[in-house]
């Protein structure tokens, strides 16, 4: 089975749960399959946490949900040693960040101490207990979500942090059709505790995602789309209406995730309309407005499509 065969069987299973979000759940997808993770942001009630326990049934993962609140700690995430009074000896109690994907449900409620846990684990794969480095199975990722209008005893992420996130992916509000789809569906019976009832198929094996994304990776990406990728990361440190352009990591983010959005469309090359896909998620969250651009009324993302225009287009 080829990825774009592949990518479409899984948004048709997705789509027998989450009405409206075919967009949201295929920049999931391209991050999960670039071995990336994603930080979702909307008002509560807008699926994301059916949309990861939706990602994780139909490839058959392990999920472990995580609620953040003031008073987790990082122990509460990565596991502690507790001492067996039996045996007379410690034993390492793992704690929920041992699983495929872990949702870690409205992330900035948590201080940054405990948000800091997750460093490690998303980007080395290991966790560190009293010493002791372990490893993590594969496929691994983080899906964080966050409220953005609701900022009072909230802990906003560093820069630092939310830069390890591969993309960041808007929720918004469905439309008022998508909506009485959602009424009407639960109308009939629709249970999002018990999506297994909904007759899922399982489409990806955990053991099938080296073959994946060693096919992902032969993707070809022309010296003239490399270019464009940097010139892009070029252009965001350079844009008058930026304190902080993007990072290094941007531009790897960018060649990983376009190669991904390839693949997905069945071509085994990188066009520059692949990179500008993925661009707007991959650069909202690590870019800075300056107060003057916020005045005028921009955003990041209104930033971001300026600076794509203005970065000329290899051909």
């Amino acid at each position: 089975m080829s990825i774009s065969q592949l990518a479409a069987q899984l948004r048709t299973e997705a789509a027998k749960v989450i009405v409206g979000q075919d967009e949201v759940f295929n920049q999931v997808l391209i991050a999960f399959l670039s071995g990336g993770h994603v930080l979702l942001e909307g008002v509560p009630g807008t699926a994301k946490t059916l949309l990861a326990k939706t990602l994780a049934h139909l490839i058959n993962a392990e999920f472990n949900r995580i609620q953040f609140t003031a008073d987790l700690m990082p122990s509460d995430v990565v596991g502690t040693q507790v001492f067996d009074i039996n045996q007379g000896t410690f034993y390492l109690k793992k704690g929920p960040l041992f699983t495929n994907i872990a949702l870690a449900d409205e992330i900035n409620r948590a201080p940054a101490k405990t948000q800091s846990a997750l460093l490690e684990a998303m980007e080395e794969r290991q966790i560190t207990i009293e010493g002791e480095r372990h490893l993590l199975t594969e496929p691994f990722m983080v899906l964080a979500t966050q409220n953005p209008v609701e900022y009072e005893g909230t802990y906003p992420l560093p820069e630092a942090q939310l830069d390890r996130f591969m993309f960041k992916v808007l929720v918004d509000y469905p439309p008022e059709a998508v909506e009485q789809e959602v009424l009407r569906r639960y109308h009939n019976g629709f249970d999002a505790r018990k999506i297994e009832d909904v007759g899922l198929q399982r489409i990806v094996q955990p053991g099938d995602m080296g073959a994946i994304r060693q096919a992902i990776n032969a993707v070809t990406v022309e010296d003239g789309v490399l270019t464009y990728i940097t010139r892009l990361a070029t252009a965001s440190r350079n844009s008058p209406d930026l304190i902080l352009g993007g990072s290094p990591r941007a531009s790897i983010t960018l060649l990983l995730t376009s190669k991904a959005v390839a693949a997905i469309n069945g071509r085994d090359y990188v066009t520059p309309d692949d990179v500008k896909y993925v661009a707007l998620p991959t650069y909202r969250h690590r870019i800075l407005l300056r107060p003057e651009a916020e005045i005028e009324g921009l955003d990041a993302d209104a930033v971001m499509k300026r600076i794509i225009a203005g970065v000329e287009v290899p051909r």
